[in-house]
């Protein structure tokens, strides 16, 4: 059974295309099948998996205005990240005004995903720094959020809005969406206001925080400049061994998730 996740928040500088890019990388690395969509304009979900965002001769800005077909957007990474990709770039912006005037706007994603939704085993979509058309797209297609958040004050602040627009989403067009999980990023043990807000969010999000915490690491940022996940640029460092550990936690929580669900 295929599970699709938006990995969103409307606050930029969280981690969110650094999640969605390595979190699809260590998902590949246990063998499952996995599709990365980069939805949002500035394609950093792209070059940050190898892939020219200024080449792609199809792009999800095609897909999302039916000049394509999914199937012919779809693109391999570089072996070393092991997952397929359908491409954002510029060409993106425009599509949130095209949208406001096309039939079924909101569905025009999840539409095209049920095309292709049974050959992959996860679907990540890495959404805009924004509560836009696109974000809805996103959040209508998938079945969970997985909410990166730096802890931070104004990080409290914006997840309230993304809670809101989560809840009116389930309440008009997706019913199934739920929350995954949210994402400690950027952490740091030593800062005092970083152990306040991961404790505030376990206090009132108690399970839905992932056990999983990604550390600041030099190593992480600096992968996304050539163009690779962490485990194919530096697989012992922190970073890789905390995107690993997600995916673990992830599988597990999939796999607690079917068991309910199957009948005794």
């Amino acid at each position: 059974m295929t599970t699709v996740f938006a990995v969103a928040n409307q606050k930029g500088g969280v981690g969110k295309t650094t999640s969605s890019v390595n979190l699809a990388a260590s998902l590949a690395a246990t063998k499952k099948r996995v599709l990365l969509i980069d939805i949002d304009p500035q394609g950093n979900a792209t070059s940050g998996s190898g892939v020219d965002k200024h080449t792609a001769e199809r792009t999800i800005y095609d897909v999302l205005i039916d000049e394509c077909p999914i199937e012919e957007a779809i693109v391999k990474t570089p072996e070393a990240s092991g997952f397929d990709l359908i491409v954002a770039n510029g060409d993106l912006t425009a599509a949130e005004v095209q949208l406001l005037d096309m039939k079924m706007k909101e569905f025009r994603l999840r539409n095209a995903l049920a095309r292709i939704k049974s050959k992959y085993d996860f679907i990540l979509i890495d959404c805009p720094p924004s509560l836009n058309m696109l974000t809805v797209n996103s959040l209508t297609a998938a079945d969970s959020v997985i909410v990166p958040i730096q802890c931070e004050y104004y990080a409290l602040e914006g997840l309230t809005a993304l809670l809101n627009t989560i809840e009116k989403i389930r309440s008009v067009l997706n019913p199934k969406l739920h929350i995954g999980g949210l994402l400690r990023t950027m952490y740091d043990p030593r800062n005092s206001l970083s152990n306040d807000v991961s404790n505030q969010l376990i206090t009132h999000f108690g399970d839905k925080v992932y056990r999983t915490i990604i550390p600041r690491n030099v190593r992480l940022a600096e992968a996304p400049s050539h163009g690779a996940p962490i485990i194919a640029y530096d697989a012992k460092s922190r970073g890789a061994i905390s995107y690993l550990a997600l995916a673990g936690e992830i599988l597990r929580r999939e796999q607690a998730l079917g068991t309910e669900a199957t009948p005794a």
